[in-house]
């Protein structure tokens, strides 16, 4: 019987923004001011509840990332303090320096897909 390391959930939610690159060379396409649908996947890990059989109720997750929704959405994100060079690197460690999940659940990563093809994941100390 295979050893369970640890378990761990997963959250995506979705904000539409804009953001433009200040630092990358000029004539780069990413320099001008452009819109993506963000994806953001919120992955957390901790015991699972005897009772519920859950580490946390996946509404809390949602109900966690509100706040931070709330400050991105339908924004320049180059205009959120901390964002001012947006990159997707740089908005997934904002959002998990900011993002409070409910105990005794642990964030584990965030992953910001900018695009359908690209994405930039943040992996927290255990």
């Amino acid at each position: 019987m295979a050893r369970i390391e640890r378990t761990e959930i997963s959250r995506t939610v979705r904000f539409e923004a804009a953001h433009r690159l200040p630092n990358v060379p000029e004539g780069h396409k990413c320099r001008r001011l452009h819109g993506h649908s963000f994806r953001v996947t919120i992955v957390v890990g901790g015991p699972v509840d005897a009772d519920l059989g859950w580490i946390v109720d996946f509404g809390d997750l949602e109900r966690a990332w509100r706040d931070l929704y709330a400050q991105l959405d339908h924004r320049c994100l180059n205009d959120v303090e901390g964002l001012e060079n947006p990159t997707a690197e740089h908005l997934a460690r904002w959002i998990a320096e900011r993002l409070r999940v409910p105990a005794p659940a642990r964030l584990a990563r965030v992953t910001v897909h900018e695009t359908c093809t690209s994405a930039a994941t943040v992996v927290l100390a255990q």
